[in-house]
């Protein structure tokens, strides 16, 4: 098989590359390296069966002859991360909208699978925890761009699911929930990374709000394990599935988990939202994934406990590696 991996020098990216070459597959990862990185897929570059492709995906010359040559898409690449999207909603909307509409137009061009990554965000503040595929949302105001991420990934749902409804382009919808481990980066918001960077330089851990709000954190290994499965199950297609973990914890709890196992650090630092992003600013106080969808389909759970996680963060940043 050829996939095609859009953010495919990304965080998830690049070990879903892996995980396809592993299995005997052919990789062209395509990325911009705007949030990406060559060093995600470094050790990756000189396969045969790996090319690196540095173009962004709404460039459609390029893509077109991409997805004409692959099996299927992987379509990963968005604008992602808290930071990111306070600091640059134009560029979050117009990426995620921009690039995926070009991805399926593609995908239907050229019969291609797509595997959409989508996320827990489209939730937004609901309280009906656990969340499944077909809750209700419940979002903020337009006026606060926290919520621009979330509505454009559920634009994106909605166009993969009407491109499925009235062409037949297979598609499948995964929706993460916190994906970690090596390699993710900690500078566009992603709580894990920045804690753990913190603590190994011996800094106070920053803990926004009151540190009361939960999340369930899943290692990029099960994310990848139950993407394959779901590319591979033919019953999947038009349907979503949450991704994730429903090991429950809070970020000051989490903050405190890191300390010990880093064994190093300064005190833990509380941060008001308003401090950390914008005024005004909105938080889900809990986000658990219901996963009776994808334990019934493909039989996946994950398997990867948080403290194996934050181990092997801890010493991906130990190693010299940067953020």
């Amino acid at each position: 098989m050829h996939a095609l991996i859009t953010g495919g020098a990304g965080f998830i990216g690049s070990h879903l590359a892996e995980a396809l070459l592993a299995q005997g597959h052919r990789v062209t990862a395509v990325d911009n390296l705007s949030t990406g990185r060559r060093a995600n897929v470094a050790h990756l570059a000189g396969q045969l069966r790996f090319q690196l492709v540095v173009e962004t995906i709404t460039n459609e010359a390029v893509l077109d002859r991409l997805a004409s040559e692959c099996d299927v898409i992987f379509h990963l690449a968005a604008a992602v991360g808290v930071e990111l999207i306070i600091r640059d909603p134009v560029r979050t909307i117009e990426t995620n909208l921009q690039g995926t509409d070009v991805i399926l137009k593609l995908a239907r061009r050229y019969g291609k699978k797509v595997l959409l990554a989508s996320t827990s965000e489209v939730y937004g503040k609901s309280a009906a925890v656990p969340f499944n595929e077909d809750a209700d949302r419940v979002l903020g105001p337009t006026t606060k761009s926290r919520w621009s991420y979330a509505e454009s990934k559920a634009i994106d749902e909605h166009l993969a699911l009407a491109y499925h409804k009235q062409f037949g382009v297979p598609v499948v919808i995964c929706r993460f929930f916190n994906t970690v481990g090596p390699r993710q980066s900690g500078s566009y918001g992603m709580v894990i990374p920045r804690l753990v960077q913190q603590a190994l330089a011996g800094q106070p851990l920053t803990v926004y709000g009151d540190g009361s709000q939960s999340r369930c954190f899943c290692n990029v290994r099960d994310t990848v394990r139950a993407v394959l499965a779901l590319a591979a199950e033919p019953a999947a297609v038009g349907e979503i599935f949450n991704v994730g973990s429903q090991d429950e914890i809070t970020i000051r709890a989490l903050a405190e988990r890191v300390l010990a196992r880093a064994g190093a650090g300064g005190p833990l630092r509380l941060v008001p939202y308003e401090q950390a992003y914008e005024k005004g600013f909105e938080d889900m106080q809990r986000r658990v994934p219901g996963l009776a969808k994808i334990q019934a389909m493909i039989g996946w759970a994950p398997t990867v406990p948080l403290d194996e996680t934050l181990d092997e963060v801890i010493a991906y940043f130990r190693a010299g590696h940067t953020g």
